[in-house]
């Protein structure tokens, strides 16, 4: 008779163990491992596409940039109204009779109604406002004695920031490739090397109310060419403007009173409201920021 250990199984050691688990029986043979995975492999690919379609679509919907719509045009006369409400409002002041005669609706510049009212669109504003005679004023860069005196631009453009009025610049840029603009705001900028730029002939220049009107006082900014005042009325973040930024307010119509109002009286100069005007329910919003 045997003995029980001869029945018993030599117990396996550590490696083969190993070896047998890693073997896993497939009743497919070794190519076919296992097809599921490859199924759910593609549903999942297809689900990505499904998910990025979606969101692609809500993108679309919700995302996507649309462009601006027109703004309707709004009539010479209303924008007058507008702006001498405003000018009333911030002065606490009642014009006369004879000041009202006087500033009539041909004050206002018309702005071409087929361009959007967007800065990259005030060069070609321009050029139709000024006719046939827009490369003499606006882009020569040569001084005439008698006629074209240094510092004496022919266009201003007056914003509540000088982040705003180096995008006016960049918008008019074409125009002044030989005669540079002037940038009158004092963000980075010294009055001195201002007063030099403005002994040079000046086709347009660009600024803010504070630094314009310093440059006029010291004489180093002249007037007497002065044909158009270009008025920024874009809103910042906030909802402010330059008739409703409450320092950049004051100081504006503080340079308007002493040394605008005068020019439009006397047919002069003309203004240009660019930008959407705040007429109705925007108005009375903006009449009680300022307030």
């Amino acid at each position: 008779m045997g003995s029980g250990k001869e029945g018993k199984k030599k117990p396996l050691n550590p490696k083969e163990m190993m070896k047998m688990k890693m073997k896993k029986p497939s009743s497919l043979g070794p190519k076919a491992s296992n097809p599921e995975p490859k199924f759910k492999k593609k549903n999942k690919l297809l689900n990505n596409v499904d998910k990025k379609k979606k969101k692609n679509d809500s993108s679309d919907k919700v995302g996507a940039k649309k462009p601006k719509p027109q703004a309707e045009p709004i009539p010479p006369s209303q924008q007058l109204n507008f702006f001498l409400d405003q000018f009333q409002s911030a002065n606490n002041l009642q014009l006369s009779s004879l000041e009202s005669d006087s500033l009539t609706e041909t004050l206002i510049l018309d702005l071409s109604q087929g361009l959007d009212r967007e800065v990259s669109t005030l060069g070609t504003q321009m050029k139709a406002a000024f006719g046939p005679s827009w490369k003499e004023v606006l882009c020569e860069g040569q001084l005439m004695e008698g006629k074209i005196d240094p510092g004496n631009p022919a266009v201003l453009i007056i914003s509540a920031s000088a982040l705003r009025s180096l995008e006016f610049l960049r918008g008019i840029r074409p125009l002044t490739r030989e005669c540079p603009a002037a940038k009158l705001f004092s963000k980075h900028m010294k009055v001195d090397d201002q007063v030099s730029i403005l002994k040079n002939r000046v086709n347009i220049a660009s600024g803010t109310p504070s630094r314009i009107k310093k440059l006029i006082d010291m004489e180093a900014l002249e007037l007497s060419r002065l044909s158009v005042i270009v008025l920024d009325m874009h809103t910042d973040v906030k909802g402010y403007s330059l008739f409703t930024l409450p320092q950049v307010r004051e100081e504006f119509w503080d340079l308007y009173k002493n040394y605008f109002h005068q020019r439009l009286l006397q047919g002069d100069t003309r203004i240009c409201l660019f930008g959407r005007i705040p007429i109705g329910t925007d108005r009375k919003k903006n009449t009680k920021q300022a307030s």
